[in-house]
């Protein structure tokens, strides 16, 4: 009989090598948002693979990059320290892009950690052919094993999913088979919601922009003689300055009104039920560089 395997893995990277992308792929269904634009992941999400012989738990993190603001200092924090309850790490890497200064300092901070490390190349779809020994000339000493993949197509995902298993010793089911993840379904609605505003607002907005969901309930609604309940959800958006409301919000409320209808279609697809979503916009001048703004948006770790 196969012994039955579980652990802990630590998914990490630069900003935009695709590990939202991956974490969804290997979830089979959309637990954490993706944009093109990098950052985009900002707290530790726990996602939970259950296969037959093992129980994976991934934390997806924020990438790790050069901080310009608290909120990036954050960020970097709640990665490094993601590495202190990981069994193993999933370094994943872009077939794309040359090894740079963002990988070197990923794998600088990798040389403090205990467990395995298994080294997944994203993308690999996108290039004509990969050379591990190139990639890795300036990793020398390493044994790491490397798996190319592509999160996007799918390529190499179940030959992925092996090696992370083997990477465990027999261990216990922690989470109940049908659970994805135990993120609060309020954090993970005004993920989707701020999904949707990157994806719609100009350049300098997307950075700047956090979403609070301030109340979720359900309400009945009657029409024709019949009635159902919908899901009420009333979100606040903030950004950083006047000028960047009024991108939000858009000509005679135009762009907010888009982000609400492709949000809502966004949540009755998650919840499986009509939403009714009610979006605001405020300006907090600066929150990104607030502590305590930030201790209040959850993206500080406790002690």
């Amino acid at each position: 009989m196969t012994p039955y395997r579980s652990g802990f893995i630590a998914v990490v990277g630069r900003p935009n090598v695709g590990k939202s992308t991956l974490i969804n792929a290997l979830a089979g269904e959309k637990i954490v948002i993706t944009t093109a634009k990098p950052q985009t992941t900002r707290q530790r999400i726990r996602v939970i693979l259950t296969t037959p012989t093992a129980q994976i738990i991934l934390y997806d993190t924020p990438g790790l990059h050069k901080p310009q603001h608290k909120l990036g200092e954050e960020m970097n924090k709640v990665a490094l320290n993601t590495l202190e309850l990981a069994d193993a790490v999933l370094w994943l890497t872009d077939a794309t892009q040359p090894m740079g200064k963002g990988d070197q300092w990923v794998f600088q901070k990798l040389q403090n950690f205990s467990g395995q490390v298994l080294v997944a190349v994203n993308k690999i779809d996108l290039v004509s052919s990969f050379d591990p020994q190139k990639f890795f000339a300036d990793v020398q000493g390493q044994d790491w094993p490397v798996i190319q993949i592509s999160a996007l197509t799918g390529l190499g995902i179940t030959e992925l999913i092996k090696s992370l298993e083997s990477l465990f010793p027999t261990g216990p089911q922690y989470y109940p088979e049908e659970m994805l993840t135990d993120q609060p379904e309020s954090i993970i609605i005004s993920d989707l919601i701020r999904e949707g505003i990157i994806n719609q607002t100009d350049q300098e907005v997307p950075h700047s922009v956090a979403v609070v969901v301030e109340e979720i309930k359900d309400r009945p609604v009657s029409k024709r003689g019949s009635s159902h309940l919908m899901i009420y959800i009333r979100a606040t958006i903030l950004v950083e300055r006047d000028s960047q409301k009024k991108i939000v919000i858009g000509r005679g409320g135009k762009r907010l009104k888009e982000i609400g209808t492709a949000g809502r279609k966004t949540l009755e697809e998650y919840l499986g039920a009509p939403v009714y979503l009610d979006l605001w916009v405020k300006t907090r001048k600066d929150w990104r560089d607030s502590l305590s703004v930030l201790r209040e948006l959850g993206y500080v770790e406790k002690p």
